[in-house]
């Protein structure tokens, strides 16, 4: 494979020393010129690739968001259903939880101080609004395809969000506390039990022979 460009290469290598040194002294502690010194870059070249220490972080957690956002499109086309896509989403939260291990407290004190600056906020938060409208469209594609009932997708997609960020947090702070994952599975089945239309097994049922005999016999 031909190498990459030497400017994306010092932009990958700049991204990979500042998650190391994110994780080792804390969001807030890292400054520029410490990423600098362990990237063995200068100021300019580090200014050149990312107009500043918020943008850096922003691409990390891209970049993370990025990985998520595959895993969750190929169980999306694997699926037959709505209900089977967010059964098949649950059952890798596992892997969701490892890939965000130590991750989550670095996130939270990031954005505890974008909160401080509004542009910087409306950029942090970009990623929670696109999951949940990610969210919403599924379950309302699970309403006209006719597994689920007639809900409020907006309003359906703030619980799977909420029951999503609040197994991460609790993962975070209490890992050995629960197996989150199989928590994370009846969670959503406990939502499905709510939302999961039965018209279809009523209109099987209705149609299959052996049933209609049982009704006639009655």
């Amino acid at each position: 494979m031909p190498s990459q460009p030497r400017g994306i290469r010092t932009r990958t290598h700049i991204l990979d020393v500042a998650l190391e040194c994110f994780s080792r002294s804390g969001y807030d502690a890292t400054g520029v010129a410490e990423i600098c010194l362990a990237a063995g870059v200068t100021k300019g070249a580090f200014y050149h690739h990312f107009p500043s220490k918020h943008a850096v972080f922003l691409e990390l957690l891209e970049r993370w968001l990025s990985d998520l956002d595959e895993q969750l499109a190929a169980v999306r086309g694997g699926s037959e259903t709505v209900p089977d896509s967010l059964r098949r989403m649950a059952s890798i939260t596992p892997l969701i939880f490892e890939s965000a291990r130590g991750r989550v407290p670095l996130f939270l004190e990031f954005w505890t101080q974008a909160s401080r600056d509004p542009q910087v906020w409306q950029a942090s938060i970009a990623p929670y609004r696109r999951y949940r409208q990610f969210f919403a469209a599924l379950l309302e594609a699970g309403v006209v395809e006719g597994s689920l009932r007639p809900l409020d997708p907006q309003l359906a997609a703030h619980w799977l969000v909420a029951l999503a960020v609040g197994l991460l947090l609790q993962g975070a702070l209490d890992p050995t506390g629960a197996e989150w994952g199989r928590v994370a599975q009846d969670g959503v089945e406990s939502l499905l039990a709510i939302w999961a239309s039965h018209s279809r097994a009523e209109n099987s049922a209705t149609n299959d022979p052996s049933s209609q005999r049982r009704e006639a016999s009655s």
